[in-house]
């Protein structure tokens, strides 16, 4: 049987940063004279008193190794963990949250997908707002110290890629994970610093410019107004952020090396100029639909499409402008977006570049050898040559991400949603998107309509999604629970 006793442990060491993260709300609220400061603090007990209770029953387990299979366990049930006790806030919140809406607002936070079931939240309690971006900021720094250390260790997806020699063995994992988030954390904490400072400058209220800073450096999308971004009509707003996102898509270790003056580093991986070749491909396509099939001036198509096509493909989820109404060409290109995702080690989801740089190289080496089959070919990433476990755990993560993508909009389209929003549904959430397409679940809606068995769902394709698909899906394997 598997041992929960280190896992349970470092459960219970999470529950306790969150019931401190909860205590930052409870001051705002209570500064501001909103009684939901009596919410935050008794979330925080409770939260606090499970968390210091698994430390305590667990203790003796600390200096135990971490299996493979309990770090597996310990992926998943951190995310869901989080997710729930995430929920409370909500639930008891003046808004008056179902079980099923909490669960999916506190998911869709700490997945960083941005997907909102509130609506009037412009006149939202300032502690909910700031527990919304709290939520996406810890989630965001959580996914790339996960995707560091814990995934390339459990070979997940292709990920063995940036597996490094700290990470040989599963015991190895926690230590240098720590190191890790130390960089990493002070990287991340300079970035929002940085643009929250830009964005106050640019016209943002000081509250508005801290919560919008760390929902866009952790590419999340959650915002302070039903508007989006598009609330405040701010041309240097919308550069500011456009800037931000693609810097929360880039990898972050390349960002700890440029500290320490490798300043090439960043430039010379391959992951790096596929995503910017994408990015500006797809901005200057859509831009010029815009220009030309909607009527903008070039200026205002450039902005809007840049800032809309990266908030979709980065799986930030702001938008400025409803662009389901710029037609069917431009949805379909930002439905395929919402698939691509960033850069491996950043704060973004989706399938991501590096897995589409190794079907690449796979299927031009399988072409080449259709032309000459005697041939000796090698598939080729960042100059070296892929293993061929990696090509073949990318593209089973590929037809399993396909497939999972499937059975989620055949469910949701078997609870009544139309086609549109079903499809959208699934993709923005096992690709951690956001808003959808459509009148319902698009730019301007909210997911508040859908039914709960639908939020319960796409809650489900959420986590799915942002723990790389087989970090879950493992754990449902009988052979997985064998001895």
């Amino acid at each position: 049987m598997i041992d929960f006793g280190p896992v349970l442990y470092i459960i219970g060491l999470l529950l306790n940063v969150l019931a401190v993260a909860m205590c930052i709300p409870a001051v705002l609220d209570l500064a501001t004279n909103h009684p939901d400061w009596q919410v935050f603090l008794g979330a925080a007990t409770l939260t606090l008193f499970i968390g210091v209770s698994l430390i305590l029953v667990t203790r003796s387990a600390k200096t135990s190794r971490l299996g493979l299979r309990q770090a597996f366990v310990l992926t998943t049930l951190s995310w869901l963990s989080i997710a729930a006790f995430g929920a409370l806030p909500f639930a008891f919140s003046a808004l008056g949250m179902s079980a099923a809406d909490s669960f999916f607002e506190s998911m869709s936070g700490v997945t960083t997908t941005g997907s909102t079931v509130i609506v009037g939240l412009d006149t939202a309690p300032p502690g909910i707002l700031l527990w919304r971006a709290l939520l996406q900021w810890l989630g965001g720094v959580g996914i790339i110290v996960m995707a560091l250390a814990m995934l390339p260790m459990l070979s997940v997806g292709g990920m063995q890629l940036f597996q490094t020699e700290a990470f040989d063995a599963p015991d190895k994992v926690l230590p240098r994970a720590a190191q890790l988030a130390g960089g990493i954390g002070g990287v991340y904490v300079t970035l929002t610093f940085a643009w929250a400072m830009a964005l106050w400058l640019a016209g943002m209220s000081g509250f508005d410019a801290v919560t919008h800073a760390m929902t866009t450096i952790a590419t999340g999308g959650y915002s302070t107004r039903d508007a989006s971004v598009g609330y405040y009509a701010s041309a240097a707003i919308d550069w500011i952020i456009i800037a931000g996102m693609i810097i929360g898509s880039l990898p972050f270790v390349h960002y700890l090396r440029m500290a320490r003056g490798e300043s090439f580093r960043l430039w010379r991986d391959s992951q790096v100029q596929w995503f910017l070749a994408i990015v500006l491909g797809s901005v200057g396509v859509v831009s010029a639909w815009v220009w030309l099939r909607i009527g903008l001036d070039p200026v205002d198509s450039l902005r809007y499409a840049a800032f809309n096509v990266i908030s979709v493909m980065t799986g930030t989820g702001y938008s400025t402008t409803d662009f389901g109404a710029w037609g069917g060409f431009a949805a379909t290109i930002l439905l395929i977006l919402m698939f691509v995702g960033g850069c491996a080690g950043s704060t973004t989801c989706g399938i991501k570049i590096f897995r589409f740089q190794v079907l690449y190289a796979t299927a031009q080496v399988q072409l080449a050898r259709l032309l000459r089959p005697h041939g000796v070919f090698i598939p080729y990433y960042n100059r070296k040559p892929i293993p061929e476990t990696v090509s073949e755990a990318v593209m089973g993560f590929f037809f399993l991400y396909m497939l999972c993508f499937g059975v989620l909009a055949i469910a949701l389209a078997g609870l009544g949603l139309d086609f549109e929003t079903a499809l959208s549904g699934a993709a923005t959430a096992i690709s951690n998107v956001g808003p959808g397409l459509g009148p319902v679940i698009g730019p301007s809606g909210t997911f508040d309509p859908l039914p709960d068995t639908a939020k319960w769902l796409l809650s489900f394709g959420m986590l799915l999604g942002r723990l790389e698909l087989f970090t879950v899906l493992v754990l449902l394997t009988p052979g997985f629970w064998r001895r």
